[in-house]
């Protein structure tokens, strides 16, 4: 069986910044509130001429550069996003005519916060069945598109962004485990209402403001733990390691209490866990790669390193990867 590796990593971050004292003009709210209870300071925005491909984009160049394989190399172009350039076609069909991959098969896939985590497994699985040699995986979300800027509850949360990894046989291991799950019950937690067939788009969802994001807030957190811990388990009990094996955890990036009761739940110090939420807040499925490139980029993940990355949401559904960093 083939071994399958990430041998490139990018991201991109929107230039705008918007900070917690921004968001005070916009909003009943306080830096030292939003700080205490997410720990998060500033995001990322899209300029209103960028969508979801526009950032991918950008991210999936700087992979493909690390990597050093050329678009065309391309067998499969597997995009996690929330907020897609449009329903159809695929966000992932016009990322590929933006970069020229034309001989690689495109899809999106959709599993909120965790994504990212699940398109690593798919493309792992392709590659390991010998059916596929290169899958661009890329997580990218434009959530202010969906964000309700006078719901002082979610619009503190999110932010913009794009991560991309180059997926490729190798001839050592590379990604080691992968592990996904869901419980459907917990959807209307989480939830855009309206824009789908369900709720197609009239006066009165727009006038409700239910193509925005709706979150019951205690019912993710209390479900994310248990999730992002049960997920992190799975892939080093499959791998045959211990978490005290993990060189760098990075947990989905959705408040920093969570991150903190995760990785005390798995017995990881804090040096070994990856923490950006101060300056990107939730990024939902471009957080891991985003994360895993500046970890990188940064020399905090180097070559050899084991690398645990846990996720949680919308759904719900969860997901886990364990990966040796090739790179």
């Amino acid at each position: 069986m083939a071994h399958a590796g990430i041998i490139g990593i990018g991201s991109y971050l929107p230039e705008k910044v918007l900070t917690n004292q921004d968001l005070e003009e916009i909003v009943e709210t306080s830096d030292e509130w939003i700080r205490t209870r997410t720990g998060m300071r500033e995001r990322h925005i899209a300029a209103p001429d960028q969508s979801a491909s526009d950032l991918a984009f950008i991210a999936a160049q700087a992979a493909l550069e690390t990597a050093g394989i050329a678009a065309d190399q391309l067998d499969a172009v597997v995009l996690a996003t929330v907020c897609p350039d449009y329903l159809f076609p695929s966000t992932a069909c016009v990322l590929q005519d933006k970069l020229g991959a034309k001989k690689a098969g495109a899809f999106d896939l959709s599993a909120g916060c965790a994504g990212f985590a699940s398109a690593l497994s798919v493309a792992d699985a392709y590659i390991k069945s010998g059916m596929m040699e290169n899958i661009l995986v890329v997580g990218v979300e434009v959530l202010s598109r969906v964000t309700n800027w006078e719901d002082r509850n979610t619009c503190v949360l999110f932010g913009d962004g794009a991560g991309a990894a180059v997926v490729s046989a190798v001839d050592e291991e590379g990604l080691l485990a992968d592990f996904i799950k869901a419980d459907g019950s917990g959807g209307p937690f989480l939830i855009q209402p309206a824009g789908g067939s369900a709720n197609p788009a009239t006066h009165e969802t727009v006038d409700k403001k239910m193509h925005y994001v709706h979150m019951s807030g205690q019912d993710v957190f209390k479900s994310a733990v248990r999730a992002m811990v049960e997920g992190a388990r799975a892939v080093l009990e499959q791998a045959g390691f211990q978490s005290e094996d993990i060189d760098l955890l990075v947990p989905h990036q959705a408040n920093i209490r969570i991150i903190e009761a995760v990785r005390k739940r798995l017995d990881v110090p804090p040096e070994r866990a990856f923490v950006n939420i101060e300056r990107q807040a939730n990024t939902s499925a471009a957080t891991i790669p985003i994360c895993l490139d500046e970890a990188y980029r940064s020399g905090r993940l180097n070559r050899g390193d084991l690398v645990c990355t846990t996720t949680f949401g919308a759904g719900f559904a969860w997901a886990a990867n364990l990966l040796r960093w090739i790179i």
